[in-house]
Parts: structure tokens; sequence; C-alpha cells
């Protein structure tokens, strides 16, 4: 199922990846290091299973991925958050930012696969009779 054309979602995820192994260094410059550990394994998750969502046996199994990739993000923005509400933590308004726009994306295409299967279930089940 994988498609190798540019995806949008793909190169957003890679880009906040990067953003988030940055940000995750100036934690730890700051010596927050369970903080940081925790920014950074749930952030590079985002991306790496939307990665893995292209590679999908089944929409089914696209949708399933999609979806961890979304835990993944609410789990990147509970930690980042609570740095921006933390005394002596850097501020990850920067990096919120682009989660937000990744979350919007990632919300969508979740919404719009799960209309697209049902309406290929739908039609698996419609029967023609002569």
């Amino acid at each position: 199922m994988r498609n190798d054309k540019q995806n949008v979602v793909v190169d957003l995820s890679f880009k906040f990846t990067l953003d988030i192994i940055e940000f995750s260094e100036l934690l730890e410059d700051n010596k927050k290091f369970i903080v940081a550990r925790q920014v950074l394994k749930a952030g590079t998750s985002i991306g790496a299973n939307i990665r893995e969502a292209q590679n999908a046996e089944s929409k089914a199994d696209f949708i399933h991925k999609i979806k961890i990739a979304a835990k993944e993000a609410d789990e990147a923005e509970y930690w980042l958050l609570l740095c921006n509400n933390s005394k002596n933590y850097p501020n990850a308004d920067n990096v919120l930012s682009k989660l937000n726009e990744l979350i919007k994306i990632i919300s969508k295409i979740i919404s719009t696969s799960k209309n697209n299967l049902t309406n290929d279930l739908s039609l698996s089940n419609f029967q023609i009779v002569l």
C-alpha cells in the first residue's frame, strides 16, 4: 500500500520530529532529563507511526497506525504543555504550534479514512439480485 509520492503529513511529521529532537536537547541542556526523554519518545513516535502507516496492509491497519500517531501526539502535547506551565522550563510555544497543526491533519486523516472504510464496507455488502 506504500505510495512514494510526496506526502504532506509525512513531510510535516518528519520536520516536527527534527524540532522535537532540538527541543529535547534544549531540555537536556537545562538538566530536565526526565521530561526531555518523555518529549523525545512521544514526539518522535508520531512521525514513525505515520511513516509506518504508509506501508499498512489494509485500510483498517492504516487507520490503526494513524490513531497510534494521534495518541502519541496527545502525549507529546501533554509534556510540552507541562513545560510551558512549569517554572524553569523552556517555552514550547513554537513546537506546540507545529504539533497542533499536525494534530489537525491527523484528525482529518482519521475521520476521512473511517468514512471511506465505512463506505467501502457498505458497498461490499451490496448485492445485486437479478
